[in-house]
């Protein structure tokens, strides 16, 4: 491997979005990924969902970019044959006294230019979902889902045809900053090392982003939030045809544990939230199924517990510890020509594509190849 123009490291749907739309002919640009495959991590366990903007608060980078990106999304995903399908989501309250929480969704939406939104009653809420129970709701039509892998194929495949080069197996272990770029140390998978310098590095490696923006002087920590989820079998798929959120609490730790839909109709409840040490652990515990069916069984009445059992999980980087309030993404250049991307979890895969072109703006200039 050479040296290179640009070097990102981390190959999710960060990482391969920002290869797809900075690179080009004449550039040197690496993607470094430590696992055998792209996408292996945060990028493929999730909810899959474009997200419409709800939750987050007005000015933040999680709201524009979430908005920004949601829009791109879909433009990609419809001219590329990139399955997805926008199916709308529910947020419900059960109990008259959750109304005022998807009261204030419903503003924060509409802060943050998502006009979409609609409050809409008990009645309606039966029209559109008569198997759910709830006394009124927020409903976000522009909430949908999409093929996280097929996705990531396609940023992939961009990338490539404008010569970037993924290069798995793949572990940074040291950079050091050198007058004009930085020394790249890294180590595969079979414990050999090799080094090489790189005019810009783009810190894209999710639950390890932390580790990497502090090799050069970087302060940052990451919280490890795991998200477990439960699948749903034994009920007519078809009994719901949206995804159902409850009432977020406030802290924005977690949504609370909903109702998600793949493109394949299958049903999943979750993620749930609990923090947990630094430790790539993705088992499901059975002792969550009837923590999830209590859960679920709030505003879905016809659940039985027998039809919950543990699936899969995800991790999310959190910046935002267990009692602390809401922290937002964190993009910037912290040395010149170093672009630190920490704590990206959701709505990241929503976010992608305006990630991607928020990275592009600030490359701009930095080099003749601009």
């Amino acid at each position: 491997m050479e040296n290179a123009d640009i070097t990102i490291i981390g190959a999710g749907v960060i990482g391969l979005a920002i290869a797809a739309e900075i690179a080009q002919p004449g550039i040197n640009i690496f993607i470094l990924e430590k696992n055998p495959t792209y996408g292996t991590g945060i990028s493929s366990r999730n909810s899959e969902v474009i997200h419409g903007g709800i939750y987050y608060p007005e000015g933040s980078l999680k709201a524009a970019l979430c908005a920004a990106g949601r829009h791109r999304l879909y433009e990609i995903a419809a001219k590329n044959n990139i399955p997805h399908k926008k199916i709308g989501k529910l947020i419900v309250a059960t109990q008259p006294e959750e109304t005022e929480g998807i009261e204030y969704l419903h503003k924060n939406a509409q802060a943050n230019g998502v006009n979409s939104t609609e409050l809409i009653s008990a009645r309606k809420v039966a029209h559109l979902e008569p198997n759910i129970k709830a006394c009124s709701a927020l409903f976000s039509p522009e909430t949908g889902i999409i093929s996280a892998h097929d996705l990531m194929n396609y940023f992939l495949l961009q990338a490539r045809r404008k010569k970037a080069e993924l290069v798995n197996c793949t572990k940074v272990v040291r950079i050091e900053k050198q007058a004009r770029s930085y020394r790249i140390y890294t180590q595969s998978a079979k414990g050999d090392t090799f080094e090489f310098s790189s005019d810009v590095v783009i810190n894209a490696a999710g639950l390890e982003s932390d580790t990497i923006a502090n090799m050069v002087g970087g302060n940052y920590q990451l919280h490890y939030c795991k998200g477990d989820y439960c699948s749903i079998s034994g009920v007519n798929k078809s009994m719901i045809k949206r995804l159902i959120y409850p009432v977020p609490v406030k802290n924005h730790v977690g949504l609370g544990v909903h109702l998600t839909i793949d493109l394949s109709g299958r049903l999943k409840l979750g993620p749930d939230t609990t923090y947990i040490s630094r430790t790539e652990d993705y088992a499901v515990a059975n002792q969550k199924v009837p923590l999830f069916y209590s859960s679920a069984r709030k505003f879905l009445p016809f659940l039985k517990e027998e039809n919950v059992s543990p699936d899969m999980a995800g991790i999310r980087p959190k910046l935002q510890g267990p009692n602390d309030n809401f922290h937002d993404f964190v993009i910037r250049e912290d040395l010149p020509g170093f672009i630190n991307l920490v704590g990206i979890e959701s709505p990241g895969l929503t976010a992608s594509p305006a990630i991607a072109q928020l990275i592009k703006k600030m490359l701009t200039g930095k080099q003749s190849w601009e």
